[in-house]
């Protein structure tokens, strides 16, 4: 057996036996409805914790996709779970889009409209509709996307707004987290638009989706694009003027492979042609953050120049796909080692082979992160388990 078939048969594994099983084991809510907004890092269960729309829609994502490649009731059923709570519950009936968060009850709570949570949740409808055909997933999922084009995009600047009200107006606060700043463009949230874009077209081929996935294409290329570095920076005002002192590892090679995919199923060889000349010197700048045990870190401040070693997990699942994608599709068997170096590394230091599901990082310092969440706002089976599916089907 090679060293990828053996890769093969650990992610399947790991995919069903790790963490789709802690998923449904663990993390189902059979009381309230949908699943737990919360596990902390020591495995406990919060019951109360409010519940996020990135969460529930990244939770939708992986178990219809898991359902699609592998047809097992059990993840449809979850899958199915996931779609019913999003379309009775955080689905905005009056004014579009969906609500950030809801209590653990179901009822609003935070009412903003962040475009990033808008676009998750079109993912999680479209590989819904991809995996059964569903109509209601779909027809969601449709009207989610000209929630966006009517709502967050701003033609004006040709990008994609952050955040607004949640009657779309304006609002002053747009963060995705706390740790990021108060930017009205960002790269992050531009790369889960077109990764829901891409995913949706599989299903609802329309002319204006593609014309905007190619724009999208065209924004990556050009104003996010930082060509002295290579990297893509983050971090924007309306014009498109930011400080451009982050580098994002994870987020470069995550790129590297989504804009691939996005060209690739567009099926327009000039497009592909163009877009494969630009993820090459992307994927060169991302390796910038590989270690020599084979894992990716995470940021560097090029202003100051402080450099976050942390090796957080949804950082090496993109590692792993997206030096897999270099290999399949420019024969880099460089880019294969690192994707396989960078598996040995999460098998041993970032899965939770005990309890199940994987820890969020280890530090700096090598010891482990058991104050962030095992399952949470941002802490989700949605890279882990798309990092397996991906591996299973190339």
């Amino acid at each position: 057996m090679s060293n990828l078939q053996q890769m093969k048969a650990e992610v399947k594994d790991v995919l069903e036996n790790n963490i789709l099983r802690y998923w449904i084991d663990k993390v189902t809510d059979h009381e309230n409805g949908g699943f737990y907004g919360r596990v902390d890092g020591h495995d406990q269960v919060h019951p109360s914790a409010e519940k996020g729309a990135i969460l529930n829609a990244r939770i939708l994502w992986a178990f219809s996709a898991a359902y699609r490649v592998l047809r097992k009731a059990e993840y449809l059923e979850a899958a199915t779970r996931a779609r019913d709570y999003i379309l009775d519950h955080f689905i905005d009936k009056e004014e579009g889009g969906v609500y950030w968060s809801l209590d653990y009850k179901g009822n609003p709570l935070d009412t903003k409209k962040q475009t990033y949570a808008i676009g998750f949740t079109i993912y999680g409808l479209s590989e819904y509709a991809r995996a059964t055909v569903d109509k209601h997933a779909l027809h969601a999922a449709i009207g989610l996307y000209h929630d966006i084009e009517d709502h967050a995009f701003d033609a004006g600047h040709n990008g994609y707004i952050e955040a607004l009200t949640r009657d779309w107006q304006p609002i002053a606060d747009m963060r995705l987290s706390d740790k990021d700043e108060n930017g009205s463009r960002t790269m992050n949230t531009h790369l889960h638009i077109i990764e829901p874009y891409t995913n949706l077209y599989r299903v609802w081929p329309n002319e204006e989706l593609k014309a905007d996935i190619l724009n999208l294409l065209d924004i990556f290329t050009g104003p996010l694009h930082n060509p002295k570095t290579n990297h893509l920076d983050l971090f924007f005002n309306d014009n498109w003027q930011g400080k451009r002192n982050i580098q994002s590892y994870g987020h470069d090679i995550e790129a590297v492979w989504l804009l691939h995919e996005a060209a690739l199923v567009l099926g327009d060889k000039d497009v592909l042609h163009d877009i494969e000349e630009f993820i090459r010197p992307l994927a060169a700048a991302a390796d910038e953050g590989l270690q020599p045990d084979g894992s990716m870190i995470y940021e560097r401040w090029t202003d100051t120049e402080r450099v976050d070693r942390q090796r957080q997990w949804w950082v090496q699942c993109e590692s792993v796909i997206g030096h897999l994608d270099l290999y399949q599709y420019f024969g880099d068997e460089q880019a294969l080692e690192r994707s396989l170096r960078c598996w040995e590394y999460t098998k041993e230091h970032l899965i939770d082979h005990q309890n199940g599901e994987w820890h969020w990082a280890v530090l700096g310092d090598g010891s482990l992160n058991l104050e962030d969440d095992k399952a949470g706002f941002w802490k989700c089976p949605y890279h882990n388990s798309r990092m397996c599916l991906e591996v299973m089907e190339r």
